[in-house]
């Protein structure tokens, strides 16, 4: 059952992402991964700030979206791909 809610956290905030950031989002399965990933970035920003580790499926999206936009960020930053080229 774990299994399912980090897929749906990472499937939303991947989602999310894509849309905040104005690009088309990278599919599916990569959207998750993204958002999966972004949910370790947020937590650990967040553990960082001094932030409790709970709060629940908002919670758990809002800081998973914090973190993807974080990633998404640097990963752009790195590859030298902007948002205009993205989409």
């Amino acid at each position: 059952m774990v299994l399912v809610y980090w897929i749906i956290v990472g499937l939303i905030a991947g989602w999310a992402t894509g849309k905040i950031m104005r690009g088309h989002g990278f599919g599916t399965l990569m959207d998750i991964v993204v958002g999966i990933i972004g949910a370790i970035i947020g937590g650990w920003i967040m553990m960082a700030l001094g932030a409790a580790p709970s709060g629940g499926l908002i919670y758990s999206i809002l800081v998973a979206i914090l973190g993807a936009v974080v990633l998404t960020v640097i990963v752009r930053a790195v590859s030298g791909r902007s948002a205009a080229r993205m989409g």
